[in-house]
């Protein structure tokens, strides 16, 4: 039988929640003004090609612009000029985040090929599964995820 002198077992028990709180620290992942990879907005995909071509295509690091504090990357000189033009209008909702996630409380990572054009806004899911789900009531889940978008926006933590 294995005896520990009392103070040896508290810091041994302090050391493991140290370790354990650290491991679970980085599954979070801290959350900017738009959902970033690389310190690029919407992993570098052209968010004027969303909307003008219906396709996701990536962007270039020759043609980028800032919109609050974030990076965006554009595939030719006339979507990077057409956003600095409007950049309401083109930039994602909810930052870039999944739409589908913020109608139900939380930041979520997103892949590119999964996104919907709706009334000329752009909105993004985590994969073509959720945006199947998000499609079931688009009108719904929007109207959740405008109401839920004030606070979600001020969390940190994204779920990828």
């Amino acid at each position: 039988m294995l005896f520990m002198h009392r103070s040896t077992y508290l810091l041994a028990r302090a050391c493991f929640a140290g370790v354990f709180a650290c491991a679970c620290a980085t599954l979070t992942v801290n959350a900017g003004s738009f959902n970033e990879t690389d310190g690029v907005a919407i992993g570098g995909y052209d968010p004027v090609a969303y909307l003008s071509e219906q396709k996701a295509v990536k962007g270039s690091a020759a043609f980028t612009s800032v919109f609050n504090g974030s990076v965006f990357q554009f595939k030719s000189v006339a979507n990077r000029d057409a956003f600095i033009a409007s950049p309401e209008k083109f930039a994602p909702q909810y930052g870039g985040y999944c739409a589908f996630g913020v109608s139900r409380g939380y930041k979520a990572a997103t892949s590119p090929e999964a996104f919907t054009v709706v009334d000329g806004k752009l909105y993004l899911n985590y994969d073509t599964e959720v945006r199947s789900m998000w499609a079931r009531d688009l009108p719904g889940y929007i109207s959740k995820a405008d109401k839920n978008w004030p606070a979600v926006q001020q969390t940190t933590k994204v779920n990828r």
